[in-house]
């Protein structure tokens, strides 16, 4: 059974984009880029919203022979994985291994999970907040960079409350801090 597993570079005030919709001070650097990759090796499907898809999409031409290795690798592991985006307003993807869903339901979710042997990623805090609220989000991957931003696009939905359980940590040269934890009711790692 796969996890489900919510993975974001934000700041230390909770937000993944700040009010003018910048998250240029999320940018990882090298070292926390290959850290990165370590972390998102184990992922078959990424499941995204209208907006995070729209950003991840250029990692469909990113990554070639002309970037540094740790871009590349990004962008061969992502090009391989299947890829969800639910949106209404969307009427066509434009990546490979892309499909379109006009809807989020818990119940195509737990299938995705029982029946996947690599894990799944949910990206975008919209998208994300419906996979808290039904308690399918089993481990996150937190990328805390050191900026406030006061303002913006949080992280996290209102309204949830959950217990996790903390797993790991990792500070790099860059003062970003990677942050492992796991949903107290799973036993997912």
């Amino acid at each position: 059974m796969a996890r489900l597993i919510y993975s974001m570079l934000m700041s230390l005030d909770g937000y993944i984009a700040d009010r003018h919709v910048s998250f240029d001070w999320a940018e990882p650097d090298e070292e926390v880029h290959t850290f990165v990759n370590q972390v998102e090796r184990g992922t078959g499907t990424y499941l995204y919203g209208r907006r995070m898809y729209e950003v991840m999409r250029a990692w469909g031409i990113l990554g070639t022979d002309r970037d540094p290795g740790f871009i590349r690798e990004f962008g061969e592991m992502w090009r391989a994985a299947e890829k969800v985006v639910y949106s209404t307003s969307l009427s066509t993807v434009s990546t490979a291994r892309t499909r379109l869903a006009r809807a989020f339901t818990p119940e195509a979710i737990s299938s995705m999970k029982a029946g996947a042997d690599r894990d799944i990623s949910i990206g975008g805090p919209t998208l994300a907040a419906e996979a808290f609220k039904a308690g399918l989000v089993d481990v996150c991957h937190f990328f805390v960079s050191p900026i406030m931003v006061g303002d913006g696009t949080r992280a996290f939905p209102a309204g949830v409350r959950q217990d996790l359980s903390f797993q790991d940590e990792r500070r790099f040269g860059n003062g970003m801090v990677y942050l492992h934890y796991r949903f107290a009711r799973s036993q997912a790692a």
